[in-house]
Protein backbone atom coordinates (compact mmCIF):
# COMPACT_ATOMS: atom_id res chain seq x y z
CA UNK A 1 0.00 0.00 0.00
CA UNK A 2 1.72 3.40 -0.67
CA UNK A 3 1.93 6.14 2.30
CA UNK A 4 0.53 9.54 1.87
CA UNK A 5 2.83 12.54 1.52
CA UNK A 6 3.50 13.80 4.88
CA UNK A 7 2.01 16.79 4.82
CA UNK A 8 -1.17 15.43 3.40
CA UNK A 9 -0.92 13.51 6.90
CA UNK A 10 -0.41 16.78 8.87
CA UNK A 11 -3.22 18.42 6.56
CA UNK A 12 -5.72 16.26 7.67
CA UNK A 13 -4.73 15.36 11.56
CA UNK A 14 -4.84 19.81 11.80
CA UNK A 15 -8.28 19.25 10.27
CA UNK A 16 -9.51 16.30 12.59
CA UNK A 17 -8.38 18.21 15.52
CA UNK A 18 -10.19 21.67 14.33
CA UNK A 19 -13.45 19.76 13.60
CA UNK A 20 -13.60 17.80 16.66
CA UNK A 21 -11.82 20.17 19.33
CA UNK A 22 -13.89 23.58 18.17
CA UNK A 23 -16.75 22.72 20.65
CA UNK A 24 -14.75 22.22 23.43
CA UNK A 25 -12.51 25.75 22.38
CA UNK A 26 -16.06 27.71 22.41
CA UNK A 27 -17.12 26.41 25.63
CA UNK A 28 -13.68 27.00 27.32
CA UNK A 29 -13.71 30.69 25.96
CA UNK A 30 -17.42 30.96 27.31
CA UNK A 31 -16.22 30.32 30.77
CA UNK A 32 -12.89 32.51 30.18
CA UNK A 33 -10.18 30.35 30.07
CA UNK A 34 -7.64 30.62 27.40
CA UNK A 35 -8.35 29.99 23.91
CA UNK A 36 -6.09 27.47 23.42
CA UNK A 37 -6.74 25.54 26.56
CA UNK A 38 -3.53 24.20 28.27
CA UNK A 39 -1.35 25.13 25.17
CA UNK A 40 1.13 27.86 26.02
CA UNK A 41 3.58 29.55 24.33
CA UNK A 42 6.94 29.68 24.75
CA UNK A 43 10.39 31.34 23.95
CA UNK A 44 12.25 29.18 20.94
CA UNK A 45 14.67 32.71 20.18
CA UNK A 46 16.68 34.71 19.16
CA UNK A 47 18.68 34.60 22.72
CA UNK A 48 18.07 37.26 24.65
CA UNK A 49 21.58 38.17 25.70
CA UNK A 50 24.67 40.52 24.31
CA UNK A 51 26.57 37.53 23.87
CA UNK A 52 29.88 38.75 23.70
CA UNK A 53 32.31 41.51 25.00
CA UNK A 54 34.07 43.22 22.51
CA UNK A 55 36.23 45.98 24.51
CA UNK A 56 36.68 46.56 28.97
CA UNK A 57 38.76 49.82 29.65
CA UNK A 58 39.43 50.86 33.47
CA UNK A 59 39.72 53.73 35.47
CA UNK A 60 43.93 54.53 35.16
CA UNK A 61 43.37 55.77 38.41
CA UNK A 62 40.63 54.30 40.34
CA UNK A 63 40.22 50.15 39.50
CA UNK A 64 36.90 49.97 40.87
CA UNK A 65 35.73 52.09 37.85
CA UNK A 66 34.97 49.90 34.32
CA UNK A 67 33.58 50.27 31.05
CA UNK A 68 32.09 47.16 29.34
CA UNK A 69 31.27 46.77 25.53
CA UNK A 70 29.07 44.18 24.58
CA UNK A 71 28.70 43.01 21.07
CA UNK A 72 25.09 43.21 21.23
CA UNK A 73 24.70 45.00 24.63
CA UNK A 74 25.68 48.17 24.03
CA UNK A 75 28.36 49.87 26.84
CA UNK A 76 28.12 49.25 30.65
CA UNK A 77 29.63 50.68 33.30
CA UNK A 78 30.48 49.56 37.48
CA UNK A 79 32.00 51.97 39.90
CA UNK A 80 32.36 49.03 42.63
CA UNK A 81 34.52 46.81 40.74
CA UNK A 82 31.90 44.76 39.00
CA UNK A 83 29.62 43.65 41.98
CA UNK A 84 27.02 45.81 39.72
CA UNK A 85 26.79 47.00 36.06
CA UNK A 86 24.73 49.96 35.27
CA UNK A 87 24.03 50.14 31.51
CA UNK A 88 24.69 53.78 30.27
CA UNK A 89 24.05 53.30 26.13
CA UNK A 90 20.60 52.25 25.56
CA UNK A 91 19.63 55.11 23.39
CA UNK A 92 23.20 54.49 20.82
CA UNK A 93 24.07 51.76 18.29
CA UNK A 94 23.95 48.33 20.87
CA UNK A 95 27.10 46.83 18.64
CA UNK A 96 30.08 48.03 20.29
CA UNK A 97 33.61 47.75 19.07
CA UNK A 98 36.13 49.82 21.18
CA UNK A 99 36.28 52.00 24.08
CA UNK A 100 38.74 54.26 25.60
CA UNK A 101 39.06 56.25 28.66
CA UNK A 102 40.60 59.52 28.24
CA UNK A 103 43.81 59.36 30.63
CA UNK A 104 43.51 63.14 30.80
CA UNK A 105 39.90 63.42 31.86
CA UNK A 106 39.28 59.94 33.21
CA UNK A 107 36.07 60.88 35.37
CA UNK A 108 33.98 62.58 32.84
CA UNK A 109 35.24 61.72 28.95
CA UNK A 110 34.93 58.17 27.37
CA UNK A 111 35.36 57.73 23.68
CA UNK A 112 33.42 54.41 22.15
CA UNK A 113 33.44 53.11 18.68
CA UNK A 114 30.62 50.90 17.64
CA UNK A 115 30.43 47.82 15.71
CA UNK A 116 31.15 44.70 17.07
CA UNK A 117 34.61 43.94 15.12
CA UNK A 118 34.36 39.83 15.57
CA UNK A 119 33.12 39.34 11.56
CA UNK A 120 30.84 36.34 12.19
CA UNK A 121 27.98 35.64 9.86
CA UNK A 122 25.71 37.01 12.56
CA UNK A 123 26.92 40.56 14.17
CA UNK A 124 25.50 43.25 14.39
CA UNK A 125 26.90 46.73 13.04
CA UNK A 126 27.62 50.56 14.60
CA UNK A 127 26.95 53.57 13.61
CA UNK A 128 29.57 56.00 14.42
CA UNK A 129 31.75 57.05 17.15
CA UNK A 130 30.49 58.45 20.19
CA UNK A 131 31.58 60.36 22.98
CA UNK A 132 30.72 60.99 26.88
CA UNK A 133 32.39 63.99 28.56
CA UNK A 134 30.15 63.47 31.94
CA UNK A 135 30.88 59.72 32.50
CA UNK A 136 28.33 58.25 30.56
CA UNK A 137 25.20 60.32 31.22
CA UNK A 138 25.09 61.62 27.76
CA UNK A 139 26.77 60.87 24.38
CA UNK A 140 27.47 62.82 21.11
CA UNK A 141 28.19 61.70 17.76
CA UNK A 142 31.52 62.65 16.92
CA UNK A 143 31.96 60.90 12.76
CA UNK A 144 31.78 58.00 11.15
CA UNK A 145 28.60 57.40 10.28
CA UNK A 146 28.18 54.37 8.01
CA UNK A 147 31.92 52.84 8.82
CA UNK A 148 29.76 49.63 10.58
CA UNK A 149 32.63 48.96 12.72
CA UNK A 150 35.81 50.66 14.69
CA UNK A 151 37.77 48.66 15.96
CA UNK A 152 40.29 51.09 17.73
CA UNK A 153 40.33 54.50 19.42
CA UNK A 154 43.34 55.65 21.06
CA UNK A 155 43.54 59.17 22.65
CA UNK A 156 47.00 61.19 23.13
CA UNK A 157 48.07 60.80 26.91
CA UNK A 158 50.10 64.25 26.13
CA UNK A 159 47.58 65.81 24.13
CA UNK A 160 44.01 65.35 24.64
CA UNK A 161 43.04 66.90 21.30
CA UNK A 162 44.74 63.99 19.01
CA UNK A 163 42.50 61.19 18.72
CA UNK A 164 43.22 58.02 15.98
CA UNK A 165 40.50 56.01 15.34
CA UNK A 166 41.04 52.46 13.38
CA UNK A 167 37.55 51.45 11.18
CA UNK A 168 37.75 47.85 10.14
CA UNK A 169 34.88 48.84 8.02
CA UNK A 170 32.21 47.22 6.04
CA UNK A 171 31.66 42.64 6.29
CA UNK A 172 29.68 42.53 3.64
CA UNK A 173 30.67 44.83 0.82
CA UNK A 174 33.32 47.23 -0.54
CA UNK A 175 33.60 50.35 1.82
CA UNK A 176 36.21 53.54 1.41
CA UNK A 177 35.91 54.12 5.04
CA UNK A 178 38.25 52.14 6.27
CA UNK A 179 41.95 52.90 7.40
CA UNK A 180 43.19 54.57 10.35
CA UNK A 181 41.89 58.55 11.44
CA UNK A 182 43.82 61.19 13.48
CA UNK A 183 41.76 64.22 14.36
CA UNK A 184 43.73 67.28 16.05
CA UNK A 185 40.86 69.29 17.34
CA UNK A 186 39.00 67.11 19.76
CA UNK A 187 37.29 65.54 17.11
CA UNK A 188 35.44 68.46 15.46
CA UNK A 189 37.59 66.91 11.71
CA UNK A 190 38.84 63.85 11.11
CA UNK A 191 41.93 62.72 8.48
CA UNK A 192 42.43 59.61 6.95
CA UNK A 193 46.28 58.78 7.35
CA UNK A 194 46.50 55.09 6.32
CA UNK A 195 44.15 53.89 3.44
CA UNK A 196 44.96 50.60 1.73
CA UNK A 197 41.76 49.67 -0.32
CA UNK A 198 37.73 49.14 -0.41
CA UNK A 199 38.39 45.62 0.79
CA UNK A 200 41.17 46.31 4.02
CA UNK A 201 40.37 47.30 7.04
CA UNK A 202 41.86 48.36 10.13
CA UNK A 203 41.77 45.81 12.50
CA UNK A 204 44.43 46.85 15.31
CA UNK A 205 45.77 50.42 16.30
CA UNK A 206 47.85 50.80 19.30
CA UNK A 207 50.38 53.51 20.70
CA UNK A 208 53.44 53.39 21.95
CA UNK A 209 53.17 53.80 25.68
CA UNK A 210 56.44 56.19 25.78
CA UNK A 211 56.12 58.35 22.48
CA UNK A 212 52.73 59.29 21.58
CA UNK A 213 54.08 59.77 17.79
CA UNK A 214 55.06 56.04 17.28
CA UNK A 215 52.01 54.07 16.01
CA UNK A 216 51.67 50.52 14.95
CA UNK A 217 48.47 49.52 12.96
CA UNK A 218 47.51 46.00 11.76
CA UNK A 219 45.74 46.29 8.42
CA UNK A 220 43.43 43.41 7.23
CA UNK A 221 41.64 41.81 3.66
CA UNK A 222 38.70 40.09 4.42
CA UNK A 223 35.49 39.51 3.24
CA UNK A 224 32.37 37.58 4.36
CA UNK A 225 29.36 36.42 2.24
CA UNK A 226 26.39 34.11 2.59
CA UNK A 227 27.94 31.61 1.48
CA UNK A 228 32.11 31.92 2.76
CA UNK A 229 34.34 33.78 4.88
CA UNK A 230 37.92 35.32 2.98
CA UNK A 231 40.07 36.11 5.74
CA UNK A 232 43.56 37.65 4.27
CA UNK A 233 44.89 38.69 1.05
CA UNK A 234 48.64 40.45 -0.01
CA UNK A 235 46.70 43.88 1.47
CA UNK A 236 47.27 42.26 4.97
CA UNK A 237 50.13 43.41 6.87
CA UNK A 238 51.88 45.75 9.80
CA UNK A 239 52.74 49.25 9.43
CA UNK A 240 54.60 51.43 11.63
CA UNK A 241 54.68 55.20 12.04
CA UNK A 242 57.19 57.43 13.82
CA UNK A 243 55.67 61.00 12.93
CA UNK A 244 52.50 60.66 14.55
CA UNK A 245 50.29 58.96 11.51
CA UNK A 246 51.73 60.90 8.99
CA UNK A 247 53.59 58.47 7.17
CA UNK A 248 53.70 55.08 7.13
CA UNK A 249 56.20 51.99 6.70
CA UNK A 250 55.39 48.19 6.36
CA UNK A 251 57.33 45.94 8.88
CA UNK A 252 57.53 42.34 7.91
CA UNK A 253 61.33 41.30 8.20
CA UNK A 254 60.88 37.87 10.24
CA UNK A 255 57.13 37.26 8.82
CA UNK A 256 55.72 34.38 7.00
CA UNK A 257 55.71 34.79 3.00
CA UNK A 258 52.66 34.92 1.37
CA UNK A 259 49.33 36.14 2.33
CA UNK A 260 48.61 36.91 5.97
CA UNK A 261 45.01 36.60 7.25
CA UNK A 262 44.34 39.15 10.76
CA UNK A 263 47.01 40.26 12.85
CA UNK A 264 46.79 41.32 16.60
CA UNK A 265 49.87 43.42 17.66
CA UNK A 266 50.61 45.02 21.23
CA UNK A 267 53.53 46.88 22.48
CA UNK A 268 55.09 45.85 26.27
CA UNK A 269 54.54 48.69 28.55
CA UNK A 270 57.70 48.23 30.57
CA UNK A 271 60.14 47.74 27.17
CA UNK A 272 58.51 49.45 23.75
CA UNK A 273 61.39 48.11 21.91
CA UNK A 274 59.56 44.88 22.63
CA UNK A 275 56.58 43.72 20.38
CA UNK A 276 54.04 41.20 20.37
CA UNK A 277 52.13 40.00 16.96
CA UNK A 278 49.55 37.20 16.56
CA UNK A 279 49.33 35.98 12.97
CA UNK A 280 46.97 34.31 10.69
CA UNK A 281 48.80 32.98 7.83
CA UNK A 282 48.50 30.15 5.00
CA UNK A 283 50.60 27.70 6.17
CA UNK A 284 49.20 26.13 9.57
CA UNK A 285 53.01 25.57 10.97
CA UNK A 286 53.80 29.39 10.51
CA UNK A 287 50.58 31.03 12.32
CA UNK A 288 51.03 31.71 16.34
CA UNK A 289 52.82 34.55 18.35
CA UNK A 290 56.12 36.38 16.89
CA UNK A 291 58.07 39.27 18.92
CA UNK A 292 60.71 41.76 18.04
CA UNK A 293 63.36 43.44 20.49
CA UNK A 294 63.99 45.94 17.94
CA UNK A 295 60.31 47.83 17.46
Amino acid sequence: MNQLPKRWVLAAAIAMTTATSAPALAADKAKGSPIFGDLQARHIGPALMSGRFGDIEGHPTNSRVLYAGAAGGGVWKTENGGATFQPIFEDFPQSIGAIEVDPSDPDNTVWVGTGEIWTRNSVSIGDGLFRTNDGGKNWELMGFEGSERISSVIVNPQNRNEIYVGVLGGLWGDSEQRGVYKSTDGGKTWEQQLYVDETTGCADLIMDPQNPNVLYASMWEFRRTYWSFNSGGTNSALYKSNDGGKTWDKIHQGFPEGKLGRIAVTVAPSDPNRLYAVLETEKDEEKGLYGSNDA
